[in-house]
């Protein structure tokens, strides 16, 4: 974890991302940064959160779209950029670019240093409204949680660090804590921003509304975090807070069936779907250098050295190109344009994600001046899908008024990209093949948006109940289904092992913290 100081540096490099953080700071030595002097004004505030998210910012390439991704198989390498150990299942402790967890602490302890020094803050600047304070915190709550959201559910068990670490002679040897321990913490911490009633409906700005945490993206965190503790009840409570508002601050589904509709999520971005994406603008400077970013790289059909490149597993295209050809077939066969997820989720015939790289027309991509298309986190079709399953759970003996109520929701995801609703799902049908069809429907919705690993094993944690081998039914058959990186046999053999789902902590992270258990499948 890192020191304050080292904090504030890393602040001012991405200060063009706020108008607050120009003139308000003061170098001083390590370890002797008086906390008075820096928490002086909300601005002070302002840096550190800003602090928090570029690390997500930063994290999305190394991080979140490989643990998302890779382990399913979805997403697979491009031709001649290899594979890779964490997709072929074969990742080590020794392995520190995809185990490596310090950007998700470094989030924590920005946040950690908010929730610990913002009231200082306001003591010292006479302008900082109670208000503005209570705002501050509940995006701070919203960070920690998201950053052990992620660590829960690709370590399971780690250390909860609840205290801010501002100088390098506090202790951080903490040992792992229980993955119901870190869930109980990220629903307290979520509890505490949703009862402190300060979370904006809307900020200043369009990127900041849907850059920044607010009181949506904290109903749809504590939606998905619930659904993963079996929280069903309270998951779909906070799912219709979000589907259910009045406000016309709301973000709201855009159901209108056009290629136009469903692209404007990812081009431009910042769609009145979305409630929360990490946010890059080529318009925007960091010491001179445009915030753009290398996604339409990474997902391009033109092979660059330059980059790990990838694309849509073939089994996964063929749900695509059969999806394609229902709709040409049945629905709009003149208007081809008509298939929006089809066409724009990818690019036919490679496979290639074109979310990421597609311009304004089917016939163009982006240009390297407008390389800043922006990470989707949460929006509101995210929502509907994580209420859809947990309705099925909360009813595995069956319920026809909570299956109706979930293929409700599946099939305006399906009608919203001109594919008819589902009919050979019904509400009397049992709960496997209801949630087979909304992890079908996740997987094609969300390709590319490092979340089907996740969708997997969501599903695949649950223990068998109700005649329901969850394990084998919803994670290692649909790897075995999609990876094709590696042998059934072998991805068999491993996911059989609960632990071999998490990731090693790294050998370095064992060597500094000896209170640190290895997971016991890399031992």
């Amino acid at each position: 974890m890192k020191t304050i100081y080292q904090y504030i540096i890393g602040a001012m490099a991405f200060c063009s991302l706020t108008t607050s953080c120009n003139d308000y700071l003061e170098i001083y030595p390590e370890n002797s940064l008086p906390a008075d002097k820096y928490w002086a004004t909300k601005e002070d505030v302002e840096a550190e959160l800003m602090e928090g998210y570029t690390v997500l910012r930063n994290s999305v390439v190394s991080n979140l779209i490989p643990w998302g991704e890779f382990r399913s198989g979805c997403l697979t390498s491009s031709p001649g950029t290899g594979s890779n150990i964490l997709q072929k299942l074969e990742i080590k402790s020794s392995s520190m670019y995809y185990c490596a967890w310090g950007n998700m602490y470094q989030i924590v302890n920005a946040a950690n240093l908010v929730l610990k020094n913002a009231a200082s803050a306001q003591e010292n600047d006479a302008t900082y409204n109670t208000g503005e304070l209570n705002s501050h915190y509940c995006e701070a709550y919203f960070l920690r949680a998201l950053a052990y959201f992620y660590i829960v559910r690709n370590w399971r068990d780690a250390p909860l660090a609840l205290e801010a670490y501002d100088t390098d002679e506090t202790a951080y040897n903490l040992p792992k804590s229980t993955d119901k321990q870190i869930l109980a913490q990220i629903k307290q911490d979520l509890h505490m921003a949703d009862s402190l009633n300060a979370a904006k409906e809307e900020f200043e700005t369009t990127w900041e509304t849907k850059g920044r945490a607010t009181k949506w993206a904290i109903y749809a965190l504590m939606s998905d975090v619930c659904l993963w503790d079996a929280d069903f009840d309270e998951s779909i409570k906070y799912a219709d807070k979000i589907l259910n508002a009045t406000s016309n601050k709301a973000p709201r589904f855009m159901s209108t069936a056009t290629r136009a509709n469903w692209f404007s999520m990812f081009n431009p971005g910042n769609s009145n779907e979305s409630i929360f994406e990490i946010q890059w603008s080529h318009e925007k400077y960091s010491n001179g250098i445009a915030q753009t970013n290398n996604l339409p790289y990474i997902f391009s059909d033109v092979q660059n050295s330059s980059y790990n490149q990838y694309k849509m597993c073939e089994p996964l295209l063929a749900e695509f190109v059969s999806d394609y050809d229902e709709i040409s077939t049945n629905v709009h066969s003149n208007d081809p344009e008509a298939a929006g997820r089809t066409l724009y989720g990818t690019y036919s015939p490679g496979g290639y994600i074109w979310k990421y790289v597609g311009g304004t027309s089917r016939a163009d991509k982006r240009t390297t001046t407008y390389y800043d298309p922006n990470f989707i986190i949460y929006r509101v079709a995210d929502v509907m899908l994580i209420k859809a399953e947990a309705l099925v759970m909360r009813s595995l003996e069956g319920n026809a008024a909570d299956y109706q109520a979930a293929l409700d929701l599946v099939n305006k995801i399906r009608q919203r990209t001109n594919l008819p609703a589902n009919q050979e799902v019904t509400a009397s049908s049992d709960a496997t093949s209801v949630l087979e069809l909304i992890l079908s429907e996740q997987l094609k919705e969300f390709a590319g948006e490092g979340k089907s690993w996740y969708h997997m094993l969501c599903l695949g944690h649950f223990p068998s109940s109700h005649g329901i081998d969850f394990k084998n039914t919803f994670l290692i058959n649909n790897v075995i289904k999609y990876n094709t990186t590696a042998s059934d046999s072998w991805i068999r053999s491993v996911l059989n092992n609960e632990n071999a789902w998490y990731l090693p902590i790294t050998d370095n992270e064992i060597k500094v913290n000896s209170n640190l258990e290895q997971n016991p499948y890399y031992n």
